[in-house]
């Protein structure tokens, strides 16, 4: 597998937290920037960012990077699946040879341009059709899927996501260590307790 892009699920309500968790702040950055740049530095493409909730506000904030695409998803309110469903099928549009894609949300800070990688030289490594980041004993996000799983990823319904998928297909799926993955920002709560884990340093 050589050309792989990258989709990054942004259309989310944020109900939870109450205010749009794409532009809390952490070391400088938005979350949602963290995740983008995290993307942009594998050189990977192309990279799509998928709005929905709050999109002029993230318009916004992502006018000033070059190299990515927005898609909207207007169906956002369905819930993650079909945010899922606009980026590959957006993915497919722009590059029907596609043979690979790295789904990504961006309420985990921990997410690095060298985990990214490594999903990608795993893939190419072991040549399993997926391959996920593991956190709490479980497969998740970030997780790429080769071509094999498109049709798969283009009827997922409701609020199921990829980890659904992952687990349902788990023999499918090589595995990335990624303890921090269990770190992403649902609530206030879990936003305070990230910036007292300022000190630490990042899982590259």
């Amino acid at each position: 597998m050589n050309h792989c892009a990258i989709v990054l699920l942004a259309a989310g309500m944020s109900v939870r937290l109450g205010s749009p968790k794409q532009v809390l702040v952490y070391e400088g950055k938005t979350l949602l920037r963290h995740s983008v740049e995290a993307a942009l530095g594998t050189g990977m493409q192309p990279v799509l960012v998928v709005l929905g909730a709050n999109r002029n506000l993230l318009e916004k904030e992502l006018e000033t990077i070059a190299g990515i695409r927005t898609v909207i998803n207007n169906g956002w309110q369905e819930g993650m699946a079909s945010s899922i469903r606009c980026g590959v099928e957006a993915a497919l549009q722009l590059e029907p040879g596609l043979e690979g894609l790295i789904i990504m949300v961006c309420d985990q800070p921990f997410v690095s341009t060298s985990l990214l990688e490594e999903l990608f030289q795993t893939q190419q490594k072991t040549e399993m059709p997926a391959v996920a980041s593991s956190y709490r004993d479980n497969p998740g996000v970030p997780a790429l899927f080769h071509k094999s799983f498109f049709n798969e990823l283009l009827t997922l319904k409701g609020d199921s996501g990829a980890r659904k998928l992952l687990k349902d297909q788990a023999d499918r799926v090589a595995l990335v260590p990624f303890p921090k993955g269990e770190t992403d920002i649902d609530t206030m709560n879990d936003y305070m307790e990230l910036k007292e884990l300022k000190g630490e340093g990042r899982n590259d």
